[in-house]
């Protein structure tokens, strides 16, 4: 039997049963937390000196386009139009199924070295099979924990490698009987093609599929002003479509109808705060989720655009969130008396709440006996960790992913004392640097032009959409 024993550090559970201890040990033995407590004595094990660290549960991310790391900060200057046009139409079709692979492998590895030890995968530039396989690799090869969302989004329209969106139906059952015949790192989920952006039939169709496999299943909502598509919500709850197995993401243009409607499905949300406050998307939903008893979750989105980590998500969210409870407040002449949600809830978004929302909260999300190991040390001897007076606050507002010293997954060591175990940082950035160029170089000798959004980009889509709308509309009324 394999055993860790993790000593001596300030343990933060996030179990409200157990607690937080000034000093306490935990006990790994094959992957599982065996124990925690103030002291464990006597224990043969392996032991990492946790003394002056933060130990607490590795951080979730409910919604990352992983593949899109080869294209770190690309996108920081564009729109969500631009990103849709320059990112989805132009750079994904350029991508080769190696590509895929490498992007996952560095983007897992970018997040693991912040504390990230889950992924939500939403998996969309699988342009061919080999796409598809290549984009699962890349998550093996790193050790991460992820639910594998396949996409069935195609790149290039005009060019399909697929043909039939049935195929790609098909390509998603091929996926799923050769990795996920069993319980691993990975578990199957399923990324839904933008609501009204295809044929109603066709989101029926990928819904089917995913509920076939049980797989979860994850789709961008309410993030198009406008426009009614990544609407739906409200025919889908119509036809009994709706369920706790959905993570919906952004829903920043939502009404009370749309709302109501995930709540009453037991749907789980996903708030992608840099993103959204940087591509227009409208106000991160906080408090729409506090309404509605909806527990937050955090999302890095698109490494195209922000950071891989998921303290800045905290930072930014948290921020927001405050002043949109205090703006009237400030408006009518006045201050607030007190700050209405703290740093240990934000932490709460990116653990507990998160695992819930992956179907995971039994395997992980918080240092409880029983529970996968997946358990990070922050802190040491870093200047911005000291004094350490409030951890809480510390994690949130002072740390970076340079703080974070020591990873384990499902009680494997991942990153020890500050270095990513188990690969060459320095050849796998060269490939990375290698390969976004190639892609680059592929879509200049095409005659492209980055971003190449059209004039009125959103518009010009905007009259199949309301008809796909229409369809769905009528399908909702046939069942009433």
């Amino acid at each position: 039997m394999a055993r860790t024993l993790l000593r001596g550090g300030h343990v933060l559970t996030m179990d409200p049963a157990l607690g937080d201890f000034p000093r306490g040990d935990i006990l790994i033995e094959d992957g599982v937390i065996a124990a925690v407590a103030p002291s464990l004595d006597g224990v043969d094990a392996e032991v990492i000196d946790a003394t002056g660290h933060l130990v607490l549960p590795g951080l979730i991310d409910t919604h990352r386009h992983t593949w899109q790391s080869l294209t770190r900060g690309l996108c920081g200057d564009w729109s969500l139009a631009d990103y849709f046009f320059g990112i989805r139409l132009t750079i994904s079709p350029a991508y080769t199924a190696e590509d895929v692979r490498l992007g996952n492998r560095l983007g897992a590895f970018d997040a693991l070295n912040a504390g990230v030890t889950t992924l939500l995968d939403f998996s969309h530039c699988n342009n061919t099979p080999d796409h598809a396989d290549g984009a699962v690799l890349g998550l093996q090869d790193a050790g991460v924990r992820a639910a594998f969302c396949y996409g069935f989004f195609e790149s290039s329209p005009e060019n399909s490698k697929f043909g039939e969106h049935s195929a790609r139906i098909a390509d998603f059952h091929r996926i799923a009987d050769r990795y996920f015949a069993s319980d691993g790192l990975l578990t199957l989920g399923v990324s839904l093609s933008e609501v009204f952006a295809l044929p109603w039939e066709q989101t029926v169709a990928e819904l089917a599929a995913a509920r076939e496999r049980s797989a979860l299943i994850v789709n961008h909502a309410g993030d198009v002003w406008g426009s009614v598509v990544c609407d739906g919500i409200v025919e889908l709850d119509a036809l009994g479509l709706l369920g706790p197995d959905m993570v919906h993401v952004h829903c920043n243009k939502f009404g009370d109808a749309e709302w109501d409607a995930i709540t009453r499905s037991g749907g789980k949300v996903s708030i992608s705060v840099e993103t959204e406050l940087n591509m227009s998307m409208g106000r991160p939903v906080f408090e729409r989720c506090r309404r509605h008893g909806v527990a937050p979750t955090l999302s890095a989105d698109v490494i195209s655009l922000n950071s891989g980590d998921l303290w800045h998500q905290m930072r930014f969210g948290l921020g927001f969130t405050r002043w949109e409870a205090t703006e009237a407040i400030n408006l009518s002449g006045a201050m607030p008396e007190s700050v209405t949600t703290s740093a240990k809830e934000a932490l709460e978004w990116t653990t507990v709440n998160a695992a819930h929302a992956m179907g995971l909260g039994d395997r992980i999300g918080s240092l409880t006996p029983g529970k996968r190991a997946d358990v990070q040390l922050v802190g040491g001897g870093a200047v911005e960790q000291h004094p350490r007076i409030d951890p809480y606050a510390t994690l949130v507002f002072q740390t970076t992913a340079a703080d974070v010293r020591t990873v384990l997954v499902d009680g494997r060591i991942v990153k020890r004392d500050g270095v990513l175990t188990g690969v060459d940082l320095s050849r796998l950035t060269a490939e990375a640097d290698t390969a976004a160029e190639a892609i680059l170089g592929r879509i200049r000798d095409a005659g492209h032009e980055l971003p190449g959004t059209p004039p009125g980009a959103f518009e010009s889509m905007e009259l199949v959409a309301r008809e796909r709308h229409a369809e769905a509309v009528r399908a909702a009324k046939a069942v009433r």
